[in-house]
């Protein structure tokens, strides 16, 4: 099996930070705003009949989370360009 290496491993983890980012963020909730550590709930009183917001310790991630992603991964393949070409030397025998 042929490892990646060089530009191609670069590339090929930047694309792999991306999908396992998106896919966080979708499976989380997909929230349009930002990262969120407490999520309101609303709550009814069984016995007044009076309605209150609860607060929710949870994390729901943020477009936050994909923009800082996204910045890494660009970080990622840009390294990726500064990466030289492997040089084979002849061997003499």
């Amino acid at each position: 099996m042929k490892t990646l290496r060089g530009k191609n491993g670069w590339r090929a983890a930047a694309g792999l930070l991306l999908a396992g980012a998106l896919a966080w963020w979708l499976a989380a909730g997909a929230h349009r705003g930002w990262t969120m550590t407490s999520v309101p709930k609303r709550v009814l009183d069984e016995v007044t009949g009076i309605e209150a917001v609860v607060y929710e310790q949870r994390l729901v991630p943020g477009v936050d989370v994909l923009a800082a992603a996204v910045g890494v991964a660009l970080l990622m393949v840009g390294v990726s360009f500064l990466e030289r070409k492997s040089r084979v030397t002849p061997v003499k025998t």
